[in-house]
């Protein structure tokens, strides 16, 4: 990762522009062109220096359901356990704790009731109990983490 691939993650956590050539707006802030965005923003992926690039949606305000749950894995297949939470679309990002509930992970549909669904079929799968803790309150966290 170099200077302009900090600048680039820097400058995107204040937002991405809504409108017909958000790249090109973006690159034309950063002094770039839109193809070099793309291509650098596509390396930041697959380097796995971004885990993610995209919009945050509000499931709940879409008609969804999203909550935060968690497991008791067993430390020696804790690797494997993530990648079979981490397979089902709906799980939105997935980390380890130093807890009894070890592995914490956010659920998030486009549908309610496939929220119970989704715990069950991850429980089915992994032979665990799913924690499902839903928020009872929203605080907005303005994160940026610099580059």
């Amino acid at each position: 990762m170099d200077e302009i691939d900090k600048t680039i993650i820097n400058h995107l956590q204040g937002g991405f522009p809504v409108c017909s050539s958000p790249y090109k707006r973006v690159a034309a802030e950063l002094d770039l062109t839109e193809n070099e965005l793309i291509l650098r923003l596509e390396n930041l992926l697959q380097t796995g220096v971004l885990s993610r690039f995209g919009p945050l949606y509000h499931a709940e305000e879409m008609g969804g359901a999203l909550t935060l749950a968690a497991v008791k894995a067993p430390e020696e297949l804790f690797d494997q356990i993530a990648d079979s939470i981490n397979e089902f679309p709906e799980v939105a990002h997935n980390y380890a704790r130093n807890h009894e509930l070890n592995m914490w992970f956010v659920i998030a549909t486009d549908e309610k009731q496939r929220l119970t669904e989704v715990i069950k079929e991850i429980e089915q799968k992994t032979g665990l109990e799913v924690f499902n803790m839903p928020k009872i309150n929203e605080y907005f966290v303005g994160l940026k983490l610099e580059a």
